[in-house]
């Protein structure tokens, strides 16, 4: 066996080498194209986390839309954490509040932040929140409770075949998040 590589074995070598770098760059670059796709489409339902001003406007009376939600903590989140309405009919244009309860069960103080889903996607984009416990981190002291509101409503303008959809809303633990930003 020689110990001279061919010309040709240089170039797989190199070609495989460019195909491993466009992976990993394309990997790193995923999560940023994602979300322009999810905000272009309104794929994924990603809500707008900032407060909508509600300004009054024509309530549709004659529609009613069925919004349910749903809770979950992530994995190793310890809090307990529900909506204290299911599921809620709303007229487009009316303005609702519903509240959420998060318990901290544990012995040291956590810090929550819930971060919002709406299916299908597209009412995502009809779903406007004036005031949200999501829009900030919730802190709760080891034992402490906590009522938190959302106020909502539905654009007049949503399409006339979406009648339901669901607002999730996962909690995360970023105390680790938290005391690194001081």
């Amino acid at each position: 066996m020689s110990n001279h590589t061919s010309p040709q074995h240089n170039k797989t070598v190199f070609k495989l080498l460019l195909v491993v770098v466009g992976m990993f760059g394309f990997g790193f670059l995923l999560v940023p194209l994602y979300d322009v796709f999810c905000d272009i489409t309104g794929i994924n339902g990603k809500t707008n986390d900032t407060a909508a001003a509600y300004q009054h406007v024509e309530i549709d009376t004659s529609r009613l839309i069925t919004v349910e939600f749903i809770t979950r903590t992530n994995t190793g989140m310890p809090w307990v954490f529900r909506s204290e309405t299911k599921k809620i009919q709303v007229h487009p244009g009316e303005l609702k509040e519903v509240d959420f309860y998060a318990h901290n069960p544990a012995s040291y103080d956590i810090v929550g932040q819930a971060v919002p889903s709406v299916s299908p996607g597209l009412a995502s984009l009809y779903l406007n929140k004036t005031e949200c416990f999501c829009f900030e981190q919730q802190p709760l002291k080891a034992g402490e409770e906590a009522r938190m509101p959302m106020r909502f409503y539905i654009d007049p303008q949503i399409p006339e075949d979406i009648n339901y959809f669901t607002l999730s809303y996962t909690l995360y633990d970023v105390t680790s998040n938290k005391v690194a930003m001081r």
